[in-house]
């Protein structure tokens, strides 16, 4: 499955903007990931990034969320590849029950809320642009409870301990990486 199919599924099955960019957010973050942890797969990671929430709806009970989406590309005719299949239903895990295991699952189950904590630094800047934001301010942010008060900071940074990257490093290589599709993104 390349880009573009996986974008047509996105289209057909998502309505929501806002959980749209999210996802090209990610997108962003794990092609970057994948190119510091493992630059063979980048394409891989990406397309998991891409298509992690592509089942987000109230059509989908919250325990699938995450796994449907595998089904729904399948049914369409792609193949996505075991590890995949396992990052997107592990992004879910406290509902799926599928745990995070490879470096792939993991950083797609840290980024995930990450990139909503980066926009939300973004939108409350005068310019709302992703080019005003540094990483000294998503990480002050981050030490904020209220801020974004929905972000889990504590899956953030289980970084440290499962990808070997500093909360630092990690927000570094995410804002980055949002920073670049910013146009995409409207921020």
């Amino acid at each position: 499955m390349d880009r573009e199919e996986a974008l047509k599924i996105i289209e057909e099955n998502v309505s929501n903007k806002n959980i749209i960019k999210h996802m090209l957010a990610t997108e962003a973050v794990m092609r970057a990931l994948a190119e510091k942890l493992e630059p063979e797969s980048v394409d891989e990671w990406g397309i998991a990034g891409l298509l992690h929430d592509g089942d987000y709806s109230e059509k989908v009970p919250v325990s699938e969320q995450g796994v449907q989406i595998s089904k729904w590309v399948e049914e369409k005719g792609f193949v996505l590849s075991d590890e995949v299949k396992h990052a997107m239903a592990a992004h879910n895990c406290s509902n799926t029950k599928i745990m995070p295991e490879s470096k792939m699952d993991w950083s797609l189950f840290c980024c995930d809320s990450l990139t909503g904590l980066i926009t939300a630094c973004a939108l409350v800047l005068p310019e709302k642009k992703l080019a005003d934001v540094t990483v000294e301010r998503v990480l002050k942010r981050f030490k904020e409870p209220k801020f974004a008060a929905g972000t889990r900071r504590d899956e953030i940074q289980m970084c440290e301990k499962q990808l070997g990257l500093t909360l630092e490093e990690f927000v570094k290589i995410s804002l980055e990486a949002m920073q670049k599709i910013a146009p995409e993104l409207g921020l």
